[in-house]
């Protein structure tokens, strides 16, 4: 089987619906998770400084949604109405049938299975409508909880990448990368 893109569409889960960013998420997105330094601890960007800056990140989305192998969910939890975090693809390799997946939610919602339940229904959609063979992820070695995500999706530990960049501190971080292939090849 080989890709077939069909962009980003609407997911829903039993909590969750992942959906298209649009821009009246920007609030949501900068005081839910963007703006705050302890979910942004882990990443290479962020935090904002301000709501002015997701917007311009969500209408960089927009932009891309035009093109049908993005893949940007905006993470609507239903019970308060609002986006708690975004999932998206980040890197694919579509002559390998293989791509990685990345992940950022608010605090308020960690340790409730929130991000796993997105993380499941997003790497069926790609391994079962798109085609992908295998899906990975990544997260720097501090941040267990990252790791506890991938695991309870069904990701398997693969390798650590040593000094795969810079942390805000100024010292090289290291990555541990997990990965599921799909069960049906």
């Amino acid at each position: 089987m080989s890709i077939q893109h069909k962009g980003t569409v609407t997911i829903e889960t039993l909590r969750l619906i992942l959906r298209r960013f649009e821009e009246k998420d920007a609030a949501d997105m900068f005081h839910n998770w963007a703006g705050d330094p302890e979910v942004c601890k882990y990443l290479s960007w962020g935090p904002y400084s301000s709501e002015e800056a997701a917007r311009r990140r969500i209408k960089s989305w927009l932009d891309s949604y035009r093109r049908n192998n993005v893949y940007v969910w905006a993470m609507e939890y239903k019970n308060k109405g609002c986006v708690i975090g975004s999932i998206s693809l980040e890197i694919a390799d579509d002559q390998a049938e293989s791509c990685e997946v990345g992940y950022c939610m608010g605090k308020e919602y960690w340790n409730q299975g929130i991000m796993t339940e997105a993380l499941l229904a997003v790497m069926h959609y790609l391994f079962y409508e798109i085609g992908y063979l295998r899906i990975q992820a990544k997260h720097d070695v501090l941040n267990i909880a990252s790791g506890r995500v991938m695991q309870k999706a069904g990701m398997e530990y693969v390798k650590t990448e040593e000094k795969v960049g810079i942390s805000k501190d100024g010292t090289y971080y290291d990555c541990h990368v997990y990965a599921k292939w799909r069960e049906d090849v």
